[in-house]
């Protein structure tokens, strides 16, 4: 168990009501509280939680459509993620209680002064080395418009300035993150074919393809859905025409693929996690077709090659600088 899901049931005649649980981990938290639930933007999580609660966890970037007399937020990253959540879920709840529940580690202490806009907090519990704070809604809301909290920047490119929509929670938020920047030197003489652009983000890379190569079919696939719904307006902004999916890693990705271009991540909230780059450079030749190739960037301490070649093929690296390096392999025709 999770926990912060255990912080919570430390409390849980607090929560035998109709419960929305926001962000909740796919744990057994909804086995005990059965008359909540979930909302996740998390698709690795949704897919699990769906697999054993069918039905009881909803996806996306808006609270469900359903109603709910309390909720909770388990503390994302971001704090521009956190502000729309809490005003998100205010917005439903007036006169009701909001809780937010997370790691020390994570800021929780800080994150609890997001909840002041709308009444007093207060501090519920504090154990597993988590805390659980709650408001009662006195000042509601209105709610918030998700695409008017997005940044919005201009990228400057040969062929024309890119305009990149970045929504809260997204990585490398309102800004060209370095990694990338070495990567979108590195597209030349892509294949003919389909392109996958792997933990889109924003959507920077995916939308440089599609007009780099307007007749490749281009797809761009994370695991997150304000990712997913920030590379949508960033296609939208600018009159591009690209499939956006939302899944849990490579195992989502199309097959015969002519190319695999990644920045790949490897944080997820306060840990630090390289199962979906690992899995990526495990499995992309079952994605490739024969000649395809794979092209991604990663910070320089990763040991990276070894594993592209033991799965993929001999490995180059075609530029590096800093502090990452850009890999190139290919699978064997």
């Amino acid at each position: 168990m999770d926990p912060r899901s255990e912080v919570l049931l430390r409390q849980a005649e607090l929560f035998g009501g109709n419960l929305l649980l926001a962000g909740l981990p796919a744990d057994d938290l909804l086995a005990e509280l059965p008359h909540a639930q979930g909302w996740s933007w998390h698709a690795g999580d949704q897919a699990r939680l769906e697999q054993r609660f069918t039905g009881r966890s909803q996806f996306g970037v808006a609270p469900p459509a359903t109603a709910f007399s309390a909720a909770v937020l388990f503390l994302p990253k971001s704090r521009e993620l956190t502000d729309y959540l809490l005003t998100a879920l205010a917005a439903r709840l007036p006169g009701a209680e909001l809780f937010l529940v997370g790691e020390k580690r994570a800021g929780i202490e800080r994150a609890a002064k997001q909840l002041q806009p709308f009444g007093q907090p207060y501090k519920l519990d504090s154990a597993r080395h988590c805390q659980l704070w709650k408001v009662q809604v006195e000042q509601t809301p209105a709610a918030p418009d998700l695409e008017g909290l997005a940044r919005r920047y201009e990228l400057p490119l040969e062929d024309g300035p890119l305009q990149v929509v970045s929504l809260p929670g997204v990585f490398s938020h309102g800004r060209l993150d370095r990694g990338t920047a070495l990567l979108l030197g590195q597209l030349d003489n892509l294949p003919a074919g389909h392109l996958l652009d792997f933990g889109c983000g924003a959507g920077v890379l995916g939308a440089v393809l599609k007009r780099r190569y307007p007749h490749n079919r281009v797809t761009m696939l994370d695991v997150d859905a304000f990712a997913a719904a920030s590379s949508r307006l960033t296609l939208a902004a600018n009159a591009l025409d690209a499939e956006v999916l939302c899944g849990d890693g490579i195992a989502a990705a199309p097959l015969e693929l002519s190319a695999i271009l990644s920045n790949p991540p490897f944080h997820e909230g306060v840990h630090t996690h390289y199962q979906a780059s690992e899995d990526l450079l495990r499995e992309a030749a079952r994605h490739l077709q024969p000649g395809g190739e794979l092209r991604l960037v990663a910070n320089s301490f990763l040991k990276y090659p070894p594993l592209i070649e033991q799965y993929l093929g001999a490995c180059q690296t075609l530029a590096s600088g800093d502090g990452f390096r850009i890999y190139r392999a290919r699978r064997k025709a």
